[in-house]
């Protein structure tokens, strides 16, 4: 039988709390920083989530965004709202994977760049399987790094400083970039051995902003080789393309050595020294603010983390 008490809470909490809808749509918008994209997401008009937000706002006294020209940014009181909210759906999330699953195999999402999917994450799977054969791995997927701010998600991989305001970031590797090309390519061609000799082969460019990473024009500035006459065998706006196109022995391609370090030892690629470029930027996992991280997310970083030679994963 249900006491007074009881009853006189949960009647508060729909008084104070008078809009589920309001709240859902007020994360969606704090999430994706746009009203626009929060309809998208939701499936309802642009006015509608403006209006739900009005009342959310009315409701609490409070306004929640500044509404700037061609952006929007929480106010302080949205941000702790939206700290709370992100961290209380989270949790619902959670409840439901475990009833969905018997109490059994744990889901995580894991957000990455295709070429990060591809050639770092795939080649170790097996090793995170034999280490949490009750771990349900969800991967998903985007092109480029800004888009994985825009997704729910356990866990995202990005490369840069380190310095995003969505959530923690926790280093787990740097990076170096050096010339690759497929042995085939090697037998067809002289080893380049100076810049100048590099510059005039065939290159197999992609674009920087794809991945957030440095192009060929990049690479050799920061060697102190500034030239515009640089020779492209084909030009990719992905680098996982660029990196396809080495493989079959389309030409040389930037090699960011934690990407294609299985391929290197398998033989499939041949780094060509002694270029070499160390960038500031490095690879690091964010977990997003709202989400509290299980033991299963940190044995998941810890697993990202691990830099075991690949014939020790074989």
């Amino acid at each position: 039988m249900q006491t007074l008490e009881s009853g006189n809470k949960h009647k508060g909490y729909r008084r104070i709390i008078p809009s589920m809808t309001a709240l859902l749509q007020f994360e969606s918008v704090a999430r994706l920083k746009s009203f626009t994209q929060a309809a998208k997401e939701l499936g309802v008009t642009q006015a509608a989530v403006s209006k739900q937000v009005k009342v959310l706002e009315e409701n609490v006294g409070a306004q929640l965004f500044h509404r700037l020209h061609r952006s929007i940014d929480l106010t302080h009181e949205g941000q702790a709202l939206f700290a709370i909210i992100s961290e209380s759906l989270q949790r619902i999330a959670t409840v439901f994977d475990t009833i969905n699953h018997g109490g059994g195999r744990k889901e995580i999402t894991l957000g990455a760049t295709a070429s990060f999917s591809q050639f770092q994450i795939m080649p170790r799977l097996a090793a995170l399987q034999a280490q949490m054969p009750e771990l349900q791995l969800r991967l998903a997927t985007q092109m480029f790094t800004g888009d994985l701010r825009t997704q729910v998600t356990d866990l995202d991989v990005r490369y840069g400083n380190g310095k995003w305001v969505d959530g923690e970031a926790i280093l787990l590797f740097d990076e170096e970039i050096f010339p690759v090309c497929s042995p085939a390519w090697l037998a067809r061609n002289a080893m380049p051995t100076t810049l100048d000799e590099l510059a005039r082969a065939s290159l197999l460019e992609a674009d920087s902003t794809s991945e957030g990473w440095m192009n060929w024009q990049g690479w050799f500035k920061a060697l102190g080789l500034s030239t515009h006459k640089l020779h492209y065998a084909l030009r990719c706006n992905l680098h996982a393309n660029a990196v396809h196109a080495a493989l079959h022995g389309h030409g040389i391609g930037l090699g960011w050595g934690r990407v294609v370090e299985h391929l290197l030892y398998s033989g499939e690629l041949v780094r060509l020294r002694p270029f070499s470029v160390h960038p500031t930027d490095a690879y690091y996992v964010v977990i997003p603010h709202g989400h509290s991280a299980t033991a299963e997310d940190w044995a998941v970083i810890r697993w990202l983390q691990d830099r075991a030679p690949l014939s020790a994963l074989s």
